[in-house]
């Protein structure tokens, strides 16, 4: 994967130093940030590329870049806008006692009343509709459970063994093609879409990278471990809904196996998952670390809140009948429908 365009002073400046030797010439201060906290361009294709550092990097970059202290300065800020706005957003985190914080996931993640773009898809499946939807997940998941991971070594005990029971199938088990960014690229090729890490960033709004960047934010920090639990428990709890309707959609289409295996597994795996994340997971770590209780459920709702603005600009642009991506993909190579 190249290194994106630009999207503002912030993501130019990151972008050109990455260009560059890290024990070269000291570069100037980074611009003043002035961007939508939650979602904006500049900001988010900052962010990300900056954590991308941590996972597979680009192309010609340095890999000593990755802890350079000029970059972490700028992550550290752009994280502190990030997680403020959350914040303020959100009401700041909750008080909870650690026995209650399963039967108050439990409640976050049925109490959802925001836009599904699965019910819409599942409803009014078009092909157009669902290439895009794929392309903006793809930032996500053909990383999916990697940032998640980071919290292994930070905890212990229950919570440890359930996360770790976790990740295993999101691995595969042992089996390389059936690891969840292997079978989500298989869907890609099934659409037509170009599956290679990556390869759709400069597409990707910032609103759909803050999702991202959400969790990487989470996985990367010891102080916010508990968020990141809460997140992936909040998010194997409501997974098995919205993968039926994606696959639903699929099949609709004509696709088959290929195209769906992805979301099927999803459907199966996490409707096992999500008694081991609410109640092993979040419930254990709660109880081993009560003073934890608020910050798992400050995770699901961080969750909650992008996802509520991911959907309602995807739903939002399809109604004005736009594009949800930055630019209109490219025709798309031919499908592989059933029969």
């Amino acid at each position: 994967m190249g290194l994106p365009e630009a999207r503002g002073p912030v993501s130019d400046w990151l972008i050109e130093r990455l260009g560059a030797d890290p024990f070269g010439a000291e570069a100037a201060a980074p611009p003043i940030l002035d961007d939508d906290p939650l979602s904006g361009e500049d900001l988010h294709l900052a962010l990300y590329v900056a954590y991308e550092l941590h996972y597979r990097s680009f192309e010609g970059v340095d890999e000593r870049w990755e802890w350079d202290p000029s970059l972490l300065a700028l992550r550290r800020e752009l994280e502190g806008v990030f997680e403020s706005a959350l914040g303020e957003a959100l009401g700041g985190r909750d008080e909870a006692r650690p026995e209650a914080v399963e039967d108050r996931l439990r409640a976050l993640v049925e109490g959802d009343d925001g836009p599904s773009v699965g019910a819409v898809l599942a409803r009014r499946p078009a092909i157009e509709h669902i290439r895009e939807f794929v392309v903006q997940r793809s930032a996500f998941q053909l990383k999916e459970a990697d940032p998640h991971t980071w919290a292994i070594p930070r905890l212990a005990g229950r919570a440890k063994a359930a996360l770790v029971e976790i990740q295993a199938d999101e691995y595969g088990s042992g089996d390389p093609a059936r690891i969840h960014q292997e079978m989500y690229r298989d869907t890609m090729e099934a659409l037509g879409l170009d599956p290679a890490y990556g390869a759709y960033l400069d597409h990707i709004p910032g609103v759909t990278l803050a999702t991202v960047n959400l969790i990487s934010m989470f996985g990367l920090h010891r102080r916010l471990r508990g968020a990141a639990v809460g997140h992936l428990a909040a998010y194997e709890m409501g997974s098995p809904a919205g993968s039926r309707r994606y696959a639903n959609a699929l099949r609709r289409l004509g696709f088959g196996d290929r195209a769906t295996a992805f979301f099927d597994e999803h459907v199966e795996a996490d409707s096992v998952h999500e008694a081991i994340a609410s109640h092993d997971m979040a419930g254990g770590l709660a109880l081993a670390e009560p003073a934890l209780a608020g910050d798992i459920l400050f995770g699901a709702r961080a969750l909650g809140l992008v996802e509520r603005r991911f959907a309602e600009h995807i739903l939002g642009s399809w109604k004005r009948g736009e594009s949800s991506l930055r630019a209109p993909l490219a025709a798309a190579a031919p499908y592989q429908p059933v029969g």
